[in-house]
């Protein structure tokens, strides 16, 4: 069954969303390698969570959104639609995780899914 796996926190001042974060819940934030979205951590071995990301604010990214793993982006966009939601974003790669693409459900919501590719 898919699950979620990855959260996104929009910001406007994303230095000062990962001191709040980090300062508040002890989360780690470190650049992922394409600099510009903050990978955060909210886990460890013995205490296991959800990890996420710091995103700039903005049209698509306007509040939290959770990302659902799925074994094919293609058919679930097709699912999506056909329960009368939309795909907002269309399907993108993201070199060596996966394929994403955003969406909303019929409530409006947005939510991404992700397809990893095999040794991502």
């Amino acid at each position: 069954m898919p699950g979620v796996i990855h959260f996104e926190i929009p910001a406007d001042d994303l230095s000062r969303a990962i001191s709040f974060y980090t300062d508040v819940f002890g989360w780690q934030a470190d650049q992922w390698s394409d600099g510009y979205r903050p990978v955060v951590t909210t886990g460890s071995d013995h205490d296991p969570g959800i990890n996420g990301a710091l995103v700039q604010r903005s049209g698509t990214h306007g509040k939290a959104c959770n990302t659902i793993d799925v074994p094919s982006v293609d058919e679930f966009v097709a699912k999506i639609e056909a329960a009368g939601g939309k795909c907002v974003v269309p399907k993108k790669e993201i070199p060596s995780v996966g394929l994403l693409a955003y969406c909303q459900d019929t409530e409006g919501n947005l939510f991404g899914i992700m397809q990893y590719v095999e040794g991502g």
